[in-house]
């Protein structure tokens, strides 16, 4: 008589997100501390858009691929390549590989990763509060800038700028929330209740 066995496969990966959240959220604060006009566009933030923003973020979404989060594998991944083309975007014009882009294709860029954004953040309330809290800011944060880019406003690029630091913020936050908690093994960072459905 044979006998149907099971095979369990433990989950032994860490945790990616608080890797992912953090490059997300320091690269973020850091170029809206530019937008906010307190430094110029420099290596420093192209250098983080490119491997903390960009690269880690890709690392992140793809290990989220292996612990079957679809969320985390789409939010990583395409932030990380968000962050490579903005860098691209930045530089190709600079060495004549394109030209420098207009205000409209700018605005619609942004704005593409605004309605991209607003598709997580309706995600998000299967999630705890303060991941509502985050991508409510990023949707916020892609409408400012495409306004900025689109009118020209300083006052409103500012704006954005001030805004983008507390969305970074945001994302530090929850990503540090997430390995405090898991490392004490109990809530020492909050970051609200999930409801159940």
């Amino acid at each position: 008589m044979q006998q149907n066995s099971v095979l369990e496969i433990k989950d032994t990966y860490a945790n990616p997100a608080p890797l992912g959240l953090s490059g997300f959220g320091l690269t973020t604060v850091l170029l809206n501390i530019h937008n906010a006009d307190l430094f110029p566009l420099d290596t420093m933030i192209v250098a983080m858009g490119i491997f903390y923003g960009g690269l880690a973020q890709i690392i992140v979404g793809i290990m989220e691929f292996k612990k079957n989060n679809s969320f985390g594998t789409t939010a990583f991944t395409s932030y990380g390549f968000f962050w490579i083309s903005l860098v691209f975007i930045w530089l190709a014009p600079e060495v004549g590989l394109v030209g420098k882009p207009s205000a409209i294709s700018m605005t619609f860029y942004l704005s593409i990763w605004g309605v991209f954004s607003a598709f997580l953040f309706a995600a998000t309330f299967k999630m705890a509060p303060a991941m509502r809290w985050l991508f409510g800011s990023v949707v916020l944060l892609f409408a400012l800038l495409a306004i900025a880019t689109i009118t020209g406003s300083k006052f409103i690029h500012t704006l954005a700028g001030l805004e983008g630091i507390l969305c970074g913020s945001l994302a530090i936050y929850i990503g540090m929330a997430q390995l405090m908690n898991e490392y004490y093994g109990k809530v020492v960072m909050p970051l609200g209740v999930v409801k159940k459905a």
